[in-house]
């Protein structure tokens, strides 16, 4: 019998869920740094086999807002909860389950299968391990544990397998060739983004967004047109750089690793604009593609 559904995978900043991400769907499909917030979007991940296809879902980190861009991301990782076959709730060797208690509670109510995994375990000891695992016994006494590292891989094929197990029987909900719900253009907002989060300190990132103006693909090659916007004019002093020196150097390593993630040539031009405050604009949040409801 074949087996199809939705494993979302939720949890708090910084803890593994996108390189998680990754590694169970075989595709680098959410940036991932060491920087909190990288993910701001839901993204779907489609792992196909001849008898099953896994939806997975990569959220963004739950925290509290500051701001309407983090209460929308905070919506993204709170519809994960509402369609979920299994949930993934991911943590480490680090939090506490009272670090996001008001989250923790919907995760509480759940009907739904739930595993916790227990990330960064090779930053640790089998005496805190123990003591990790009995916390989060108690916070959901109905989920099944998990200790992984998912930078070294280990114990993420167990997970694996027991998601497996747990999924529905039922009827593949997308072509077995389609791996993502995101169009192309996601992507290279994506990779930009990635690329602002490597290069750039403090706040910078976290105030940019990217928007694909352009998208023009042939057999050989693709020309893509970009704005990094920022909200202040000292912020696109700061991107662009020294005589264009810094925004030279995004631009490059964004278009290599375009090349490598579509197999072509690419052209990319990059610009940046201001948008002044647009983290707390509704207009600009749904020109950008977080408002929920479009």
């Amino acid at each position: 019998m074949f087996k199809s559904g939705f494993v979302n995978i939720v949890g708090n900043p910084n803890v593994g869920k996108s390189t998680l991400m990754n590694l169970l769907v075989g595709e680098r499909i959410s940036i991932a740094t060491f920087k909190a917030q990288t993910t701001r979007h839901r993204i779907m991940g489609i792992l196909n086999t001849p008898d099953m296809q896994i939806c997975f879902s990569d959220t963004p980190g739950v925290l509290k807002p500051n701001y309407k861009l983090q209460e929308q991301m905070l919506q993204f990782s709170e519809s994960a909860l509402v369609d979920a076959d299994v949930l993934l709730y991911v943590t480490d060797m680090v939090e506490t389950p009272d670090k996001n208690s008001d989250f923790l509670e919907k995760v509480a109510r759940l009907r739904v299968p739930i595993l916790v995994l227990i990330n960064k375990i090779d930053l640790s000891n089998q005496q805190a391990l123990e003591q990790t695992v009995a916390l989060w016994h108690e916070a959901l006494p109905q989920a099944e544990i998990f200790p992984i590292s998912a930078l070294h891989r280990f114990n993420v094929d167990n997970v694996l397998q027991r998601i497996r197990e747990l999924l529905p029987d039922h009827p593949a909900y997308f072509d077995k060739d389609q791996w993502t719900d995101k169009p192309a253009r996601f992507f290279v907002t994506e990779i930009m983004r990635e690329k602002i989060l490597l290069y750039y300190d403090k706040e910078i990132p976290y105030s940019c967004e990217v928007v694909v103006e352009q998208f023009r693909e042939t057999d050989r090659n693709i020309r893509i047109s970009t704005v990094i916007y920022v909200e202040r004019d000292s912020q696109k002093g700061i991107i662009i750089g020294h005589q264009g020196v810094a925004l030279k150097r995004v631009s490059t390593e964004a278009r290599k690793a375009l090349e490598k993630f579509f197999g072509k040539s690419i052209y990319l031009d990059v610009f940046v604009k201001v948008d002044k405050d647009w983290r707390n604009s509704d207009r600009s949040l749904r020109l950008y593609g977080y408002d929920q409801r479009e």
